[in-house]
């Protein structure tokens, strides 16, 4: 078998992503359902609540709805290929190209072209601040890094999954390009 099934029962293939294929809706349901850190985390913290927090504090910079969508999907492939923590990922270079080629496929299709390298810098600058509380909060450390400003409240409250997905799908279409 060369696919998975999705949520709504597409066989979509990572290795070789239709972008007819790729559903918000597969993205949004599966994002709150996979856990950040590998699971090696103090409590339950999703990759959907992560996105959503980034986005979120793209909005408190003032930054262009684009830019707040794409960060709002900037981990969208894992919910394709799966999550891979950064010290692991970092030697895997097939894995890192293939997860580059389909975040640009679903940024073609949500967005209409791919990141400019000004957008990639800025949504790297929001997704490692958001890190660093990521570390601290839930797993205590990142104290020997300088604790970057975020614009948001930063609430690691466990929430059901459905409540993480349909705040997804509500800032996804606040947030779509027009």
């Amino acid at each position: 078998m060369s696919y998975i099934t999705t949520y709504t029962r597409k066989h979509f293939d990572p290795v070789n992503p239709d972008p007819e294929l790729i559903c918000i809706e597969d993205i949004a349901h599966a994002l709150p359902l996979i856990c950040r850190g590998n699971g090696q985390v103090s409590s339950f913290w999703s990759v959907g609540e992560h996105c959503i927090l980034c986005s979120k504090e793209a909005v408190a910079r003032g930054y262009e709805d684009r830019l707040v969508l794409a960060l709002l999907l900037h981990d969208a492939s894992e919910c394709y290929m799966s999550d891979v923590p950064r010290p692991l990922k970092q030697i895997m270079d097939i894995y890192n190209k293939q997860e580059k080629h389909l975040l640009d496929v679903i940024y073609t299709k949500f967005l209409g072209s791919t990141l400019s390298e000004e957008e990639e810098r800025q949504l790297k600058e929001i997704d490692d601040a958001v890190l660093w509380y990521d570390l601290k909060y839930l797993l205590g450390e990142g104290e020997e890094a300088e604790k970057p400003k975020l614009h948001v409240n930063v609430d690691y409250t466990v929430r059901e999954f459905k409540e993480v997905e349909q705040e997804y799908l509500k800032l996804f279409e606040k947030y779509t390009c027009k």
